[in-house]
């Protein structure tokens, strides 16, 4: 490093260096403060696209209090906020079970089931979509469904329903294999007795 001895020649060797490196650093800085104005403007895009979602979500959800479904209908067709658009069409499907429409039902969590990315919620959907099939006789088609789940928390209740649709197929060995499966890694009252049922 140079040593300067006289106060001119500092002010010399500042200017010479704002000479070399003036532009470079009025870019960086220009570039820095739009990079950073740009990430804060999408944040906020996107916090805003959020709430806009989650609140077309609740009003969808209140029309259907009311029996009106055509609002959680448009959540389903948005084109935005996959995991809403899992929830409501998770809710239609539980509103067209109630009316009977088991096929549409069906085709709802199947919508849902492939916009959800989490293992658990997957496993909701998919228990759900195997009591529809199994209700409308597709049994193969039910056990599929189960066989899709992979979360370690499911496996219970996957086992107790196998079982229940074993039992409607005819097959006794089978549903009691699987109510057996459902005890060993959960205790449940209600699988308990199914398994008794069977014995008799």
């Amino acid at each position: 490093m140079d040593v300067y001895t006289t106060e001119e020649q500092q002010v010399e060797a500042i200017k010479k260096w704002w000479r070399d490196n003036g532009k470079a650093v009025v870019i960086g800085a220009v570039v820095g403060l739009g990079v950073l104005y740009g990430w804060r403007y999408y944040q906020a895009h996107v916090t805003e696209s959020k709430e806009q979602a989650s609140q077309q979500y609740v009003q969808a959800l209140s029309g259907l209090d009311k029996g009106e479904t055509a609002a959680l209908e448009n959540v389903v067709k948005s084109e935005d906020h996959e995991g809403y658009r899992a929830l409501a069409a998770m809710r239609l499907a539980k509103k067209l079970v109630e009316q009977g429409e088991l096929a549409q039902a069906s085709e709802q969590l199947r919508q849902a089931s492939a916009w959800v990315k989490d293992d658990a919620i997957h496993g909701l959907i998919a228990t759900r979509l195997a009591r529809i099939e199994a209700e409308l006789g597709n049994y193969d088609t039910a056990v599929t469904e189960l066989d899709s789940v992979k979360a370690p928390s499911w496996h219970a209740k996957v086992e107790e329903i196998r079982g229940d649709i074993m039992l409607l197929k005819g097959d006794k060995d089978a549903a009691r294999s699987a109510y057996a499966a459902s005890l060993a890694a959960a205790e449940n009252p209600t699988v308990n007795m199914k398994l008794n049922n069977l014995s008799q």
